[in-house]
């Protein structure tokens, strides 16, 4: 994997391109969730078509558990296994096994936690993570980390974010120690931790920068803090990361988020908000937020979002609304299409902006447009 950054805006945003095995990523970029190897209600041909998809994540908890790593490896891997020829990204299962809460206990040599579907016992270290990595076969694999919560006592922070930093050398290790499966290279990032403590932010990004990995992630961020204080973290980290190399803010977030976090130098974002809240009924649009169960769209018989073109141009507010209060799954899929559709557009936009050294009028303008609810 290689990171050729092409330039970057007076406002400090960047425009890159992440060469990989499977094809190029254009940043900066979003990329769509895609958890147990499917980006909910949605096929591959509308994320490379219709979306613009450059990459997909998939997360390692999940596949792990199911279909399981025998499936996986019997398949050739993810890219086989699903049919998507493009890059694949996979968190390391860090996050999730956070979110298990009183399922898991933590230990200097890993994570012990029960599966949330059969209640059976597991383990997860930095070595195995990566050996699953390796069997589930992305371009870029995360390695093993520990998600502390907000807020979080300083001390649980200091502590959990140097036990983080040795996981890290295990990671590394690992990785030295094996070889990919499938014929092509696979890239580690290492992940900063450290609350919102500017003392452990800084801390982190100098020993991950230290690692000299082909790619870095910002971790612990978007789980309840305030934005300032995301907002603050990200650019103190940013300032240290190296700027050859891909900066990935894990799990934001809202498009004005990733606008704000662009600005501050990031390159790669993912989040489940496009596709959990279109099933939701709540739509992102260039105009701005639309909860289309609101009785003022039943006899709107505007296109959901004509700038976007697609089937947001093609079927319209009052029909798409009709779909999500009747519960049909096209209604899913629609909204699901089409949030997924601004996001890359959001980006793709902003990238434009940044070739041409306009970004920061254009970010002012998107920011206010984008967060306000219709």
């Amino acid at each position: 994997m290689r990171f050729e950054l092409l330039t970057t805006d007076p406002s400090g945003a960047r425009a890159g391109v992440l060469h990989t095995p499977h094809g190029d990523i254009h940043t900066p970029i979003f990329m769509p969730v895609g958890t147990a190897g499917a980006v909910k209600a949605v096929h591959h041909r509308e994320l490379t078509d219709a979306i613009g998809a450059e990459i997909i994540l998939g997360n390692t908890y999940h596949l792990y558990l199911r279909p399981g790593m025998s499936i996986l490896g019997a398949a050739g891997g993810l890219h086989k296994f699903s049919g998507w020829n493009l890059p694949i990204l996979t968190d390391s299962g860090g996050y999730q096994v956070y979110s298990l809460g009183s399922s898991r206990k933590i230990t200097e040599e890993g994570v012990v936690f029960t599966s949330h579907i059969d209640g059976s016992r597991h383990v997860f270290t930095p070595e195995n993570v990566i050996d699953i990595q390796r069997t589930i076969g992305a371009d870029i694999i995360m390695a093993f980390d520990e998600c502390t919560p907000w807020p979080c006592d300083y001390n649980y922070a200091q502590d959990s974010m140097h036990r983080t930093h040795r996981w890290l050398t295990r990671c590394i290790t690992q990785m030295n120690a094996t070889s990919p499966r499938y014929g092509f290279d696979q890239a580690l990032f290492p992940i900063v931790q450290g609350s919102t403590f500017p003392d452990l932010r800084k801390q982190s990004a100098e020993f991950v920068a230290a690692q000299n990995q082909p790619g870095n992630a910002i971790g612990g961020l978007s789980v309840g803090e305030p934005a300032e204080e995301m907002y603050a973290m990200t650019q103190l980290v940013c300032g240290i990361l190296p700027a050859d190399k891909p900066r990935y803010l894990m799990g934001v977030g809202t498009p004005e988020n990733i606008l704000e976090s662009i600005a501050l130098g990031v390159d790669m974002f993912d989040c489940v908000m496009p596709t959990r809240n279109a099933r939701n009924g709540m739509l992102f649009t260039t105009e701005g937020i639309i909860n289309i169960r609101n009785e003022k769209w039943k006899d709107d018989f505007s296109p959901i979002d004509p700038a976007l073109g697609g089937i947001s141009a093609v079927h319209t507010k009052a029909y798409l609304r009709h779909l999500v209060i009747s519960k049909e799954i096209l209604g899913a899929q629609i909204a699901s299409i089409h949030n997924l559709t601004f996001y890359l557009w959001l980006v793709k936009t902003a990238r434009r902006h940044i070739l041409e050294g306009t970004f920061a009028t254009w970010k002012a303008q998107m920011v206010s447009k984008v967060s306000q609810r219709l």
